[in-house]
């Protein structure tokens, strides 16, 4: 089934107005009836401004009951919502004005040094709308959000069939690209995370989808996103909770503050949480013992695109009764795989294919049901329509195969039993070292696994003698911790030739809010580092501890 999002958010506001839609961390909530009021308002004030359908509405936002509501009123009427990474600096943020061809920016009041430069050199300045956030805010671009939302409006009936938004993706091996999506293509490509996920029917109408989302027996849902949500899990899952007329918990924080986290999820009762791995489930479960916290009301747990290690897991479990869905997924094809936990004695999990995915061998051949076979992940059914603006990506990404269109991310991966895989990492950062691959991640877990190790990325460096060899980018959870015995540990788990030839030692790998690696920028320091071990002592494979 494809159904416009916002046409199903306002028959949900029609039946039940004063049901709860966001809750932000200070108690204040938000109505699907102040929600779709407020939509309403910003989309006629955009219509004003001439914005209008397929122009881009840039969201730089951190998690804010408003950015849902630009969302919700761009969708309604056809305008394209592209969320962006509110820590961007000016320049970085110009190029995705630029790129995006934005007619409008939405963005907080903190943020008004890095939007007035970017602004001043974009190719086309777009209607700039600020949220008050900051007290020492003097000089902010455009108009305030309040100007932009005092006029009354009404959303039209139904949204149009060819709407899209559009998701960067983080960017990790070069410039952030947009994944252009049909909003009722991503309706239809949602429809097991939000309805199987809660037990509920398939809806085959969009009656049926708003008799659903308001029956008083559909299980409350209360999502608490505690990843940005410029994120696709966050995102999405929190379209999701609206459709299922649930409430999103917002924190309306730049800033992840686990103790926060905590007293929002306790106070309104959150049943999903939307998290990045170990970087915020550590210090969240490391405050909820502090603390002698319980989460009784926990349910579900989602997260993708970051490590998740069973310590971090195991941590849930034990404050509360959870069941964690640890997601393979990207921006172009969804979700692809899931790692399900469901207490302690699960862990540590293994991932497996959802009904959806196919492994496809050198040969071309599908090999999900052989095990041994090594191939890289594709995806069928509902797919976004491309990158923008880059037609050879997209060929690449998206090809047509037996008549079917899939998307081809790039992910290798071993088969195991019964659809089981193990991901050995994306085919464009595979390490050719003296003839043999290398799959990164595999060496990155054998450096996780180290207790005094809390970081970490391998990367791939030219070499005169291999074509390529093993580099590693750590950060020291034990700063005793030399890169001998990084390259010991590792070879006392993989083979030889995977070992880190060249280890460098960072306090941070400066992640994106999506847990995201800047990987090219973190090879150039590596070879950098290395030229500089090289002159130093000039025998080959020098370590940096």
């Amino acid at each position: 089934m494809r159904a416009p999002y916002s046409d199903l958010w306002q028959g949900v506001a029609r039946a039940v107005p004063e049901r709860i839609a966001m809750v932000t961390a200070a108690g204040e909530e938000w109505t699907y009836a102040r929600v779709t009021a407020e939509a309403a308002a910003f989309a006629a004030t955009l219509r004003r401004h001439g914005v209008g359908p397929g122009e881009r509405v840039a969201i730089l936002l951190y998690n804010r009951p408003e950015f849902l509501v630009v969302f919700f009123a761009c969708l309604a009427i056809g305008a394209t919502p592209t969320p962006m990474n509110f820590r961007f600096r000016a320049g970085e943020l110009r190029e995705l004005l630029d790129d995006s061809d934005a007619a409008a920016l939405v963005f907080p009041a903190s943020a008004a040094d890095t939007v007035a430069a970017a602004l001043a050199g974009a190719a086309r300045p777009p209607l700039a709308v600020h949220i008050a956030d900051a007290d020492d805010a003097d000089a902010v671009p455009g108009i305030p959000w309040q100007e932009a939302v005092v006029a009354p409006g009404e959303l039209p009936p139904s949204a149009p069939d060819d709407g899209e938004l559009w998701i960067y993706t983080g960017g990790t091996t070069g410039r952030p690209k947009a994944v252009r999506w049909n909003v009722g293509d991503m309706f239809a490509a949602q429809l097991t995370p939000t309805y199987a996920m809660a037990g509920l029917p398939f809806p085959t109408t969009l009656e049926e989808a708003v008799a659903i989302a308001v029956d008083a027996a559909t299980p409350r849902v209360a999502t608490l996103p505690l990843v940005p949500l410029m994120h696709g899990t966050a995102l999405t899952t929190s379209m999701n909770t609206f459709s299922l007329g649930g409430t999103v918990l917002i924190t309306s924080s730049a800033a992840f503050d686990p103790d926060a986290a905590l007293d929002l999820a306790a106070t309104h009762g959150a049943n999903r949480l939307i998290v990045a791995g170990d970087a915020i489930v550590l210090p969240l479960v490391a405050a909820a013992q502090r603390r002698g916290i319980r989460l009784p009301a926990l349910q579900v747990v989602q997260s993708s695109g970051m490590r998740f290690s069973a310590e971090a897991k195991r941590g849930l479990h034990a404050i509360a009764p959870v069941t964690i869905f640890d997601m393979l997924a990207s921006t172009e094809g969804g979700l692809f795989a899931v790692t399900t936990t469901t207490g302690a004695h699960d862990l540590p999990g293994r991932p497996r294919l959802v009904p959806t995915a196919t492994v496809r061998d050198a040969e071309g051949r599908d090999v999900q049901d052989s095990p041994g076979a090594v191939g890289v992940l594709a995806q069928r059914g509902a797919l976004p329509l491309g990158y923008h603006g880059d037609e050879e990506k997209t060929r690449a990404a998206f090809p047509l195969i037996d008549g079917v269109r899939h998307v081809i991310p790039g992910d290798w991966v071993r088969v195991l039993d019964d659809r089981h895989i193990e991901l050995l990492g994306r085919g464009s950062g595979v390490i050719n070292t003296g003839g043999e691959k290398v799959y990164p991640q595999e060496v990155e877990e054998a450096i996780m696994a180290h207790p005094g190790v809390g970081d970490a990325a391998v990367v791939g460096v030219p070499d005169d003698r291999f074509g390529e060899i093993v580099t590693a980018v750590v950060v020291r959870r034990d700063p005793l911790v030399t890169a001998e015995d990084l390259v010991d540990h590792v070879g006392a788990m993989l083979a030889g030739y995977k070992k880190p030839r060249h280890i460098l030692f960072l306090g941070a790998l400066d992640r994106t809010p999506t847990g995201k690696v800047g990987l090219e920028r973190l090879r150039e320091q590596v070879i950098a580092d290395r030229a500089r071990a090289d002159a130093d002592a000039p025998a080959p494979g020098a370590l940096r501890g």
